[in-house]
């Protein structure tokens, strides 16, 4: 079996997604074609938000994000070292402070109440990880950013899009929200790309300016900005995606479902979704305490696994200046140890689920 099924998914839509890129080659505006504001339109009405921009991959939107909000060198960015490393390179790469806080022991995001004890008069922005399908606990990390002098506060939804959080949809919860087209993220394209949104008038033209080089007009350019833009070819096969993403995210719970009953007898910790959310379950991550072991007897069976993140950020070579040290964040650094990803995607049939419970169980 597949890890991530993308194949099932295309077989559904082959035939719209060849006509959208057949619409694109055919009127061959492949730098921010019709397509990228037909997409940009869609997902407005998919958050119920003000502005949504397509951007060339999700790294590109969370550095878009920091530069549009002024953020630099001296200024300190809140956020965890259990997630991908693009959350903390962006925040690098604009010459900022990364100021990790640990997570939460069930959920694995973002914990509140050690994120209030890293606040200081440097903190600039907050930038909360929905790991794994479903968001931080974004109303407590948006009232203490509020309480703190209107900290800007950036989800990165790369993982949780799709998903709620007290009814509202991930990537709108904030004053800025981010999520990534990477082909194995819920809504994923076929290449890199990714997508910023927000309520903020000004902030959305500022970060328009900077998708294209900081250019306000032709020929003028107010600030520094990157090439930062969605291909066109990129959103039409998103576009042709999103037909499908509502039921693709009743499919994926669905199979979180089903595993959690599969794997109630396991000697495994199995995902928590807090009361208040709905997870998208990019990936399906239990706990094992004998991890390479587990994997050695799935890789036997012929299922594959995938431990991520099993070097947290805080102990990556790239980050040591930060010097951090080993132990400085125990829950980040048990699940490390102990997290591994089972095959996820809106495709893993029930055989296929009862397979990887009967090599689990065995």
């Amino acid at each position: 079996m597949d890890f991530i099924d993308l194949k099932s998914q295309q077989r559904r839509i082959r035939n719209e997604i060849d006509r959208r890129i057949a619409t694109v080659l055919d009127h061959g505006q492949y730098i921010m074609g019709p397509e990228v504001a037909e997409l940009e339109g869609r997902l407005c009405e998919f958050l119920g938000c003000k502005h949504t921009l397509g951007v060339s991959s999700g790294t590109d939107s969370l550095m878009i994000a920091l530069m549009a909000l002024g953020i630099g060198p001296g200024d300190e960015v809140i956020t965890v070292p259990y997630t991908w490393i693009s959350t903390a390179e962006v925040i690098a790469l604009v010459g900022a402070k990364t100021v990790f806080v640990d997570i939460e022991p069930d959920t694995w995001n973002m914990d509140p109440n050690l994120l209030e004890l890293a606040i200081t008069e440097r903190t600039r922005a907050i930038m909360p990880v929905g790991i794994y399908g479903q968001t931080s606990n974004m109303v407590e990390i948006n009232r203490i950013a509020k309480e703190a002098g209107n900290l800007p506060v950036i989800e990165d939804a790369a993982q949780s899009f799709g998903a709620t959080h007290h009814g509202r949809r991930s990537g709108a919860l904030s004053l800025i929200g981010s999520t990534s087209f990477f082909p194995s993220k819920p809504l994923g394209g076929y290449g890199d790309g990714g997508a910023l949104f927000t309520d903020d008038d000004e902030l959305a033209e500022r970060m328009r300016w900077i998708r294209l080089h900081g250019q306000e007009r032709k020929h003028y350019h107010p600030i520094v900005g990157m090439n930062g833009r969605l291909d066109t070819l990129q959103a039409a096969i998103v576009l042709a995606k999103m037909d499908l993403f509502e039921e693709e995210i009743a499919l994926r719970q669905s199979v979180g479902a089903g595993y959690a009953v599969r794997l109630a007898g396991a000697d495994l910790t199995l995902p928590h979704i807090a009361a208040e959310n709905t997870s998208v379950f990019a990936q399906y991550t239990v706990l094992s305490e004998d991890r390479d072991a587990l994997q050695a007897k799935l890789a036997n069976a012929e299922v594959p696994s995938v431990p991520y993140y099993s070097v947290p950020l805080h102990l990556q070579p790239a980050f040591s200046d930060l010097n951090y040290k080993s132990r400085d964040f125990p829950v980040t650094e048990k699940i490390a140890a102990t997290g591994i990803s089972l095959p996820m995607s809106p495709y893993v049939s029930a055989a296929d689920q009862d397979a990887v419970a009967a090599a689990i169980l065995a």
